[in-house]
Formats: C-alpha cells, structure tokens, sequence
C-alpha cells in the first residue's frame, strides 16, 4: 500500500521543509509539493529535502487536484505546508485501510502551542469528525485513490474545497480518525485570536450552508502571506 504526501504550497520557505521531512519519516513512498507561484524559495527548499515539486494555479483545490492527477500511490494524504506529521503516521493509515470498510480519516491535531485553549480547539476538530463525518484540511485527510477520484476530486474554489470533498466522501462511510498526532503551526489563531479565527470559520461555514458562494466568501478569509 504505496501513500503519497501532497502538500499545496505558496509562500511557505519558513514551514515546507520540515513539512517534507516529517512526511518522508512518516513512511510517504513519494512527497509532492504543488506550488501555487512562490517567490521565496519555497520550491528550492521543497527539492532540497527530497519532494517532488509541480507548479500550477494558486489555490488549494487546484493544488491537491494538480498532486493526486500526478501521484502514484494507492493512498493519497494531503498535508498543509504548516503541519507535519508523527513518525507513525504512515503506519497508521496502512493499518487502518486494511479494513476495506474504511474510506477515508485524518488524524488528531496537536497545535503547537501551550495554552488551554489550544486543546479546546483540538477536542471541537476531533469531535466533527467522529460525530459529524467531516474532517478539515488541517487534519491530514487520507484516501484512497479510487475513492478520491470516485467522489471527487476537490472543487477548484476559493476556500472550502476540504468540507466540499469530504460531505461527498461522507456519504460513502465516515472517517476515522487515527491518534497521529499531526502537528499544526498556531499562526492563524496567534495573527487573529482564538476566538475571533473561530468564530469568523463558523461563519463561513454557516453561510456556505445557506448558500454563500465560496468566491464570495473568499473575501473574508485572508491568506496567510497576505499583507
């Protein structure tokens, strides 16, 4: 069961080479880096640590598509270039797709920051998983092939193309959720504050439900070299 690591990039000279390194020691057979048009060396550091680096269109959708349509392995995970992954991780998803029953998981996060809080985040994102069905990009979604492209691949949108993906993967088997942990950069929460980066994605989600575009709400989530 051959796994391929996927991880969009844009901007990430400060993050992508650990991100690469973690997914090799977790048992990735290949590690490709989409970049979405870096100027900061992102890419040079991504093949200096032994990924692959493909180009295309900036946007996670298009990113992860332009990765899985390249990838070879049975399994594909997409990692975030801010995230890095336990040494087991690869372990782990093997195991777990053993059982044919299991169509797609994430792992549990550990955010990288010492506050309380921060653990209330991780127990809310292990929670939606296991009682809602839905794991988030920054969880380190797997599948396998097959199913990646049965039932997508991403939406090629501004912002939502995880939630998109995973309510129609959901409707195949929910996902597991495996101990990992993956380890997450807190920078989002530290730039607006906890509550207010928690609040502001529950009011995406809410008015994707209610049928806000997401080009429209796109707007109102600023990339994270913006500025």
């Amino acid at each position: 069961m051959n796994i391929s690591f996927i991880i969009p990039a844009i901007n990430e000279a400060d993050c992508i080479g650990h991100a690469v390194t973690s997914a090799l020691e977790a048992g990735a057979d290949e590690v490709i880096v989409v970049d979405g048009g870096s100027s900061d060396g992102t890419q040079e550091i991504a093949r200096s640590r032994g990924s692959r680096v493909l180009t295309s269109a900036a946007g996670r959708g298009v990113q992860q598509n332009v990765g899985a349509r390249h990838a070879q392995g049975d399994v594909l995970l997409f990692q975030h270039a801010d995230s890095w992954l336990d040494s087991s991780a690869g372990q782990q998803v093997r195991a777990a797709l053993e059982d044919r029953q299991v169509v797609s998981g994430a792992f549990r996060q550990h955010i990288a920051a010492a506050a309380m809080r921060y653990r209330a985040l991780e127990w809310g994102n292990a929670w939606r998983v296991r009682w809602r069905g839905l794991a988030y990009g920054d969880q380190g979604i797997f599948m396998r092939r097959q199913t990646f492209f049965e039932r997508g691949p991403f939406p090629e949108e501004s912002i939502m193309e995880d939630l998109i993906l995973m309510c129609a993967v959901r409707s195949m088997g929910r996902p597991v959720l495996l101990p990992g942990p993956i380890h997450v950069d807190p920078r989002r929460w530290q730039r607006n504050g906890v509550v207010l980066q928690t609040l502001r994605n529950w009011s995406l989600q809410t008015a994707y439900y209610l049928g806000v575009s997401p080009t429209r709400l796109a707007r109102y989530y600023q990339r994270h070299d913006a500025g």
